[in-house]
């Protein structure tokens, strides 16, 4: 074969991979990032298919357990001085007093050798290791007794009250919207994910008309078909949430024409 030949064929063999190349990145296009949430309508949540009725959510192991503070200063103080090590920490209100939890250890011994090295950088002082068995959601579980979305709803309730924003560091800075849902979660042994959009993401979808004691709603406050904002549904086509700077958590309706108007969609967990 002529040299000429050969450099014809190689030329068309070039152009031959260049059109795969192309081919090949619309295809995998398909495995990009998922676009922003639509809003749906209870028609369109009705078409989704059932799945099975177990929790999405992973149930949370051993924790660590800190602090028992009069003034919400404190424990919002330490939550934040946590999470700037990297630990994902949340404070919360029982009994009357704030306290803080961070960790998810498999074993009782893990989570205790975690607090014995923060406690000796200075992090911590006391601790008190919480066990799986303490929650709601193993309790009902091993016993067959109680309803975990009465339990999730009675936490929501107790912050009734509570100044708005997530790890604030004064008396007017509480919980923000996430905050407050993932703490009624986890300290029911449920490990929901800290942000809204990822806690839209985590839970299987319902119609509106579906909606239970204990589902979380959301909202898009900030942008259009972004979810930015949540809230626990507390039955009666009513939920709790934390509104915004400056306000406390407190109870709403979804018949508000705000919420109508920037609703994004239900979730459930359970």
């Amino acid at each position: 074969m002529r040299a000429g030949d050969w450099g014809e064929k190689f030329r068309r063999y070039q152009q031959a991979l260049g059109i795969l190349a192309v081919l090949l990145m619309v295809v995998l296009s398909g495995c990009a990032a998922p676009p922003a949430p639509q809003p749906r309508s209870d028609a369109l949540d009705a078409l989704i298919p059932a799945r099975a009725e177990t929790t999405v959510l992973g149930d949370l192991g051993h924790a660590i357990q800190v602090g028992a503070f009069a003034s919400i200063d404190n424990a919002a103080r330490l939550e934040a001085a946590l999470n700037r090590q990297g630990i994902d920490a949340f404070f919360f209100l029982e009994n009357g007093l704030y306290k803080v939890r961070f960790g998810n250890h498999a074993s009782y011994a893990a989570a205790q050798e975690q607090a014995r090295q923060m406690q000796f950088a200075g992090l911590i002082e006391e601790f008190f290791i919480v066990r799986p068995s303490d929650y709601a959601r193993a309790r009902i579980r091993h016993s067959g007794q109680g309803d975990l979305r009465v339990e999730l709803v009675r936490t929501a309730h107790q912050f009734l009250g509570v100044p708005y924003r997530w790890g604030g560091t004064s008396a007017q800075e509480g919980f923000d919207c996430s905050g407050l849902t993932l703490v009624c979660y986890r300290l029911n042994g449920l490990d929901l994910p800290r942000v809204s959009a990822n806690q839209f993401a985590a839970g299987r979808p319902i119609a509106r008309s579906q909606l239970q004691k204990g589902d979380l709603v959301f909202f898009a406050t900030n942008r259009p078909n972004q979810v930015s904002h949540v809230g626990i549904y507390i039955g009666n086509n009513h939920f709790i949430h934390a509104p915004r700077s400056g306000q406390q958590v407190r109870v709403e309706s979804l018949s508000n024409s705000y919420f109508q108007r920037t609703f994004m969609g239900a979730r459930t967990y359970l």
